[in-house]
């Protein structure tokens, strides 16, 4: 290389990464097919800095291969500790201004917001070929999460979901016991968690207080109605309300159900069936608050048979306190999961359990497992749960179809499709109908199993709950394909 030509190539780096972040780093994509940038880290922007996203944040730039480009967050409180760790990073509010105008200085992004805004940045993303990393629900809608897996395929950028627990070393475990026949063929799942731990079940507030000093609240509701602000929904508590969040499903579901999708090689669900925990007024008639999910839910799905089962699957949702009857083969005193969430195989040879996140997987009885001994087959994620992190990040240095991650969009999908169908049924379950005297309502969806079209995304025999599997988007947000 002549010196010249050395000397201009040296001058372009560095004006290039003073221009466009401030410090010395370029984006990867800025030098083009072939050139590895001087840093070889990777640039991420992240948009949702506060509360989860602080420390998605944190565990990306823990990995040692990526940097903190970008910060964005509609509330300027929520993001304060994030500026303060990334002082470098160029901070908006607005993650399409940010889209629009520095685009070329970052390879990817990390969607840390509310479940109801998911899908419209991380599709934001993808359409500018920027690698993607969801927090879990990986989206709102069954629609939204259909359309996701196919872009991240159709643009080809690698693509996460924040189920830490898919990189974890228990749900490896358990599907090597399950491969090596330890419990025979597995037909019923049984999991439950302690969710929610927000309110539900209650009236949408009726008090119109002041949006706090920093907060961009039109913002902040994105593709969901317009309201008044309400206080309470920040930072965690919007979890409990239909328009903006996915429930106890959203919340522990991923975590929860990763498990047996894997074990058990689960797709889609045939069909769904729900009761919840009804809410009674004063004078002692059933409650109903739409705007809310209900205290707490029980729903069924059924899965169809796979090349890991030899016939249909069962599984058992039950938050809010509810759970399965305790295992027979479980001492008096020995925990059922970790005592607050918890997942059991119910196998024709036996049973195993594991933890919230698939953590801490034993075989039932616990004597089983100073017995039973079965070679590690399948690689294990350097870090475990805290590697999910550093494995997209060089998932996205390799490039697309160069490494296998944990949960791609292919996997996270089908399995994020599974818990918002079940959230259909707990809907049509919660929700009334006046009798035709007038005297009160019916709750039929509470009767009902919901039979599911799973290519045309679509309740069979009930239509009204079709409503609510592609929601209409607030005037101005569009999902663009």
């Amino acid at each position: 290389m002549s010196k010249k030509l050395f000397k201009s190539r040296r001058n372009f780096i560095k004006n290039t990464a003073m221009g466009a972040a401030g410090f010395m780093i370029v984006p990867r994509n800025v030098l083009g097919k072939g050139y590895i940038a001087p840093s070889d880290k990777l640039i991420i922007a992240g948009v949702g800095a506060g509360g989860k996203g602080r420390s998605d944040i944190a565990n990306f730039y823990k990995s040692g291969k990526a940097e903190i480009g970008f910060l964005c967050d509609v509330d300027d409180r929520m993001a304060e500790e994030s500026r303060k760790n990334f002082p470098k990073a160029k901070y908006y509010k607005d993650w399409r201004e940010l889209f629009d105008k520095e685009a070329k200085s970052f390879d990817a992004v990390s969607v840390s917001t509310p479940d109801h805004t998911h899908a419209v940045v991380a599709m934001a993303a993808m359409r500018r070929k920027k690698h993607v990393y969801v927090q879990k629900p990986l989206t709102h809608d069954i629609y939204e999460a259909r359309v996701l897996t196919e872009a991240a395929e159709k643009y080809k950028v690698v693509t996460q979901m924040g189920n830490q627990g898919a990189s974890g070393d228990g749900v490896r475990q358990l599907v090597e016991w399950y491969d090596a026949g330890i419990i025979g063929d597995v037909h019923s799942v049984y999991i439950f968690t302690n969710r929610p731990i927000w309110p539900q079940g209650i009236p949408w507030p009726t008090e119109k207080p002041a949006v706090p000093a920093g907060l961009d609240w039109d913002l902040w509701l994105g593709t969901a109605p317009q309201k008044d602000y309400v206080d309470g929904l920040i930072p965690g508590s919007w979890r409990g309300w239909w328009d903006y969040g996915t429930g106890a499903l959203g919340d522990l579901g991923c975590h929860l159900m990763e498990a047996p999708f894997r074990v058990l090689g689960l797709q889609y669900a045939l069909d769904v069936q729900a009761s919840v925990t009804s809410v009674f007024t004063a004078f002692g008639k059933r409650g109903y608050f739409p705007d809310s999910f209900p205290p707490s839910a029980h729903a069924t799905l059924t899965f169809p048979k796979t090349n890991k089962t030899k016939g249909e699957v069962i599984m058992h949702w039950m938050d809010g306190g509810i759970k399965p009857e305790r295992p027979a083969e479980l001492g008096a005193n020995e925990v059922f999961g970790d005592g607050n969430s918890g997942i059991l195989f119910v196998g024709t040879k036996g049973k195993m359990m594991a933890s919230e996140y698939a953590a801490n997987p034993r075989l039932l009885p616990l004597k089983r497992n100073e017995e039973v001994k079965v070679p590690k087959t399948i690689k294990r994620v350097p870090g475990s749960a805290d590697g999910h992190y550093a494995q997209w990040v060089e998932g996205c240095i390799a490039g697309y179809g160069n490494m296998e991650l944990s949960a791609p969009f292919s996997k996270s999908g089908p399995l994020t499709e599974a818990i918002l169908m079940a959230n259909l049924g707990i809907r049509a379950a919660d929700t009334p109908k006046p009798r035709a005297n007038g005297r009160g309502n019916d709750y039929p969806g509470a009767n009902m199993k919901l039979l599911w079209d799973y290519k045309n995304m679509k309740v069979t025999n009930l239509d009204e709950v079709n409503q609510f599997v592609k929601r209409e988007y607030r005037k101005g947000w569009t999902l663009d394909f």
